[in-house]
């Protein structure tokens, strides 16, 4: 392919809409066009690699025994219905009426598609496991479409179903998947790092996500300093090690005046202590019935914990007027000590003597917690946000934190969608059971932008040899020139016919101006013939992480580009 012929609209200055590194390039490199909020137009070059993600995702796909099937974009309301999801997903869906007034979703995803599928088509136990898989577009109405194809309305993603008899048999079947995402990965040329994850509104027992470190990343990752444990923020567990005995200990309670210090800042600065000697007592309702939680003046309430802690459809903070009608008291001045409603303790406090926790009373909070002494909670739970420093959870590794892009999520669903949409099998003696389920997704797009977050310098994008648009760039320095022209078209046909793509830069350009684009597109190798060159006998090989070029004798590139494709492949298995 020659660069005169192809659509690569390169740019000099970094757009001003675009926020982090890989969005900035993507412009700049001529892969994608914005065409309006969260919606991208992939070019000519964004548009190959975007295949050659997919080819490596359909490749492990297939290898692990999944078949691809292709399912609606647009599904009827009352699939939806049968699952609950028409309400709880309300907020990304985008919903639409055809001439007959028939509500209609844009599909965000498709569990309820392919349980129906299945309910339809599979009856039993000898027909399983079974895996499906497809690569289509998926629509979300982003509240705040953001960095690209990161975050957009409509996006390219990779999702697979799995159909056991049994829970141990659905276990084998996500390990599968599971496998085949850590070499999806690493083919793209990506590190990402499996952490453990919250199923949210997917439901079932457990997932992981795959998540692609990077400082711009959305995510919040916290990691065991000796590798054995990783998780996002909302599914992380972990222990304080800190003591819980503060000065005073052994004293009764005490109050004392704290005016206009209802935050934990204030009240901290007011008594000179540590926040996290401060006893947060803060009111939440629970499906209607209203919950004190306490905590540590220095962590907050993660929801999804307290959620499925209290095994509650909607948690919810209370209102002022609710924390005043439970307290007595303004907000920011709430004590368990007197309450009438249950009381749940993060198990951060175990220990506790000498906190200062709320009154009960406006402007006043009382000193000298004795936790053992001066309450008896409901229960010990796990519903605060762990910490970097914190141990984790085998107690062995200090947890630090990391900044992540998710790029694939895994999830074990048990039995959820097939209940509720009719999947149901015979077993060996004859029973009708719900099929236990799996479903596994990869964002192809965000995949894409991925790569580049994580490889790219200053120059511009740096591509893993797997997913580069064209492998090798041979730049001509003088296209006039009807030797070099000649030379770079025939040695591209006997790369091609090797299963190499090439790109022959034939602009009539100045050399920099070329090197600069090379540069910021990023290929693998890149080539240069010029006429002195020539005249020597010889080419410049230039691999992109390399600084320097080796010069290669004109008879010998051919072997020379294709030894360093081979190194280059290798690396990535």
């Amino acid at each position: 392919m020659l660069w005169s012929k192809s659509l690569i609209p390169t740019l000099k200055e970094i757009p001003q809409d675009a926020e982090i590194p890989s969005h900035q390039l993507m412009l700049r490199a001529g892969l994608i066009r914005r065409l309006g909020s969260g919606l991208y137009t992939y070019l000519p070059l964004g548009f190959r690699a975007l295949r050659k993600v997919e080819a490596i995702v359909r490749e492990e796909m297939d290898r692990a025994g999944a078949q691809e099937v292709l399912m609606p974009a647009m599904h009827p309301r009352e699939i939806w219905d049968r699952s609950g999801r028409y309400e709880s997903l309300k907020n990304v869906m985008f919903r639409v009426k055809d001439r007959q007034a028939r509500e209609m979703v844009l599909g965000p995803t498709h569990e309820e598609i392919i349980t129906d599928l299945v309910a339809r088509e599979i009856s039993s136990y000898k027909q399983l496991p079974c895996n499906f898989y497809q690569i289509q577009t998926k629509f979300r109405d982003e509240i705040r479409p953001r960095f690209g194809l990161m975050r957009c309305k409509e996006f390219i993603m990779k999702d697979a179903y799995s159909f056991d008899i049994s829970s141990e048999a659905a276990d084998s079947s996500y390990q599968k998947m599971y496998e085949a995402y850590v070499n999806i990965f690493r083919r793209c040329g990506l590190h990402a790092m499996p952490v453990e994850a919250d199923t949210g509104d997917m439901g079932g027992s457990s997932s992981h996500e795959f998540m692609v470190p990077t400082d711009s990343g959305e995510d919040a990752i916290l990691e065991a300093d000796d590798g054995s444990y990783a998780a996002n923020m909302e599914r992380a567990e972990g222990y304080c090690d800190l003591p819980n005995v503060f000065p005073d200990a052994d004293q009764p309670l005490e109050e004392i005046a704290t005016p206009n210090a209802g935050k934990i800042e204030d009240v901290a600065d007011l008594l000179k202590i540590e926040p996290r000697q401060l006893v947060k007592t803060l009111i939440f309702v629970a499906d209607k019935s209203p919950v004190a939680v306490l905590l540590p003046g220095d962590r907050d309430v993660n929801e999804i914990k307290l959620r499925k802690v209290l095994d509650a459809q909607e948690v919810a903070p209370a209102d002022p007027q609710t924390v005043r009608e439970i307290t007595g008291a303004e907000v920011g001045f709430a004590g368990p000590v007197g309450l009438k409603i249950p009381v749940i303790v993060d198990r951060t406090l175990e220990g506790l003597r000498g906190g200062v926790i709320g009154a009960n009373k406006t402007d006043t909070h009382l000193l000298h917690f004795d936790l053992a002494r001066d309450l008896d909670p409901d229960a010990f739970v796990d519903v605060a946000f762990p910490k970097a420093g914190d141990l984790a959870p085998n107690r062995k590794g200090h947890l630090s934190e990391k900044r992540g892009v998710e790029v694939g999520h895994v999830f074990k669903l048990g039995t959820k969608y097939s209940v509720a949409l009719g999947a149901n099998v015979l077993d060996e003696n004859g029973k009708s059971i719900p099929a236990v389920m799996g479903c596994y997704g990869i964002g192809v797009s965000r995949t894409l932008q991925a790569v580049i977050e994580q490889s790219h310098d200053e120059n511009g994008i740096i591509w893993p040899v797997n997913v580069a648009p064209y492998t090798v760039l041979i730049t001509v320095l003088s296209p006039k020139h009807e030797e070099s022209m000649s030379r770079a078209t025939d040695l591209a046909a006997q790369l091609e016919a090797q299963g190499i793509d090439v790109l022959i830069d034939d602009r009539e350009e100045r050399p920099g101006f070329k090197f600069k684009d090379a540069d910021l597109l990023g290929f693998p190798l890149r080539l240069t013939l010029g006429e002195r060159g020539l005249a020597k006998g010889i080419m410049e090989l230039k691999p992109r992480t390399e600084k320097s070029f080796e010069e290669v004798p004109v008879d010998q590139a051919l072997d020379a580009v294709l030894a360093k494709v081979k190194t280059l492949r290798e690396a990535l298995k």
